[in-house]
Formats: structure tokens, sequence, C-alpha cells
């Protein structure tokens, strides 16, 4: 199942000069492919900050993921993205490497990442440094229970969200609760490790109540294996009492 089957609604469009991606933005997008191809290709990552050698295999996505992360995001036109676990890079970069496809030096990407200097020696940051797109990326070094509802407050938007935080039930439903108040109507949420009970049953309560659709699932074989949710562009008329078992 292709991404751009799944498209609703009038999207951005892609900034061209001469038919193509401005030539700015493909050189910083390429930049981002050399770095993302050697992480991936050598399997491991050095940290500056201490001399550790750390194997990206099993926490990290594969490239297959965070190739269809880059895909969705380019289908959808989306220009500000929020990812929800930074770990060792391959979504964030993924991620950046579609944000500069479609919207240039004028993406945005969030990451929310208690755990980035404590858990990964700071590697996550480090390859999106040496990418060279540090300057889109906005990091919250905190959990995301505190930091979803304060980028509510503060009246953020988002296009499309990657959630690949901590995957216990009660973690992916509040994170889901907010990001689909932060992304809004029809919009994406590419959601990892879909083969856990928890994270699985969290967004089946998104399904059954407020009429969010599976747009894609990976293949059963893949390790880390992933769903593709679209929120509801219906509006929320529920009663207040209103429950589907799910």
């Amino acid at each position: 199942m292709h991404p751009g089957d799944h498209r609703n609604g009038p999207k951005r469009k892609v900034r061209s000069q001469a038919g193509g991606v401005r030539i700015a933005d493909s050189i910083a997008a390429r930049r981002v492919r050399t770095v993302l191809t050697k992480l991936v290709g050598d399997g491991t990552v050095t940290a500056r900050s201490d001399g550790t050698v750390h194997a990206l295999s099993p926490i990290a996505m594969a490239a297959a993921e965070g190739e269809a992360i880059r895909s969705w995001i380019v289908s959808e036109g989306a220009g500000c993205t929020i990812e929800i676990g930074l770990g060792y890079g391959i979504s964030a970069l993924s991620a950046c490497e579609g944000l500069l496809t479609v919207a240039g030096p004028a993406a945005r990407h969030v990451v929310i990442d208690p755990n980035q200097s404590t858990g990964f020696a700071s590697c996550g940051l480090q390859v999106l440094e040496e990418a060279g797109v540090s300057g889109l990326v906005e990091h919250y070094a905190e959990e995301s229970q505190i930091v979803l509802p304060r980028l509510l407050a503060d009246g953020r938007r988002f296009d499309l969200a990657v959630v690949d935080g901590n995957h216990r039930f009660d973690a992916v439903f509040v994170d889901l609760y907010y990001l689909g108040r932060l992304l809004g109507p029809g919009r994406i949420v590419f959601l990892d490790d879909w083969q856990l009970p928890g994270v699985a049953r969290a967004a089946g309560f998104f399904e059954a109540n407020l009429g969010w659709t599976i747009a894609e699932v990976s293949s059963a074989h893949d390790h880390h294996h992933w769903a593709v949710l679209r929120t509801s562009a219906k509006p929320d008329t529920r009663p207040f009492d209103y429950f589907v078992d799910f």
C-alpha cells in the first residue's frame, strides 16, 4: 500500500525550480541521505561525548521504516513534524530528508527524548548535527506527557507525528491523545512497534471512539512492526458519556 494512495485534501506543493526541488534544498537532502546511509551501513555510531560505540540494532528503526516515514512526509506535504523518541536518530534523519524535500529550510521537526544524554550518549543529536539539520530540529529533553500539553497550550500545530517513545499502554495512550489535538483533522501518526500489545491496544481506542483509520501496516516480517494511522477528518461531536469498547 503506497502512502500516496491515502492523501486527504489539499496538500502543500513541493517548492521547485526548473521543474525540480530547489537546488539548495536538494543538496541539503543529499547530505542527510549520505549520513543516514553511512550510519545504517556501519550499524554502529561512535559518541563524540564519551567515545563509546553503540550498536544500532535492535533499538534503532530499520532503513525501510525510515524510508516509509520519509515517503509519508513527502506524500502528505508535511512541513512541520513532531517525533517522540529520538534514539540514534534514524527516524529523525529520515523525517528531515522528507521535510527538506517538501519545505526546505523553513521546515521544522520537534523531537521529544528525555533519555538522549543518559541512554544514547547524545548520538541522535550528534548525527543530526553531522547531517547539517540541527537548525531544523527543536529538542525537548523531557517526558512527552509533560511537553505535549505545553505545546498544545502554546498553540503549536503539526502536520505529521512519529511515535516511538515509552511503549507501555498508558504512555502511548497519552501520546496519541495529545497528538490528535496537536495534529488536527485528517493527519498522519506513524506508530512504531505495532507488534507490542500495549501499542496496538492504545491505538484501538482512537479507532473505535474517534474514527481514526489505519492507512498502512508494515510487513509481519519486519523486526519493528509499524502502523500508519490517520486522525478523523470529522469534528468530534460525541456526547459526554460516549464510549465504544475496544
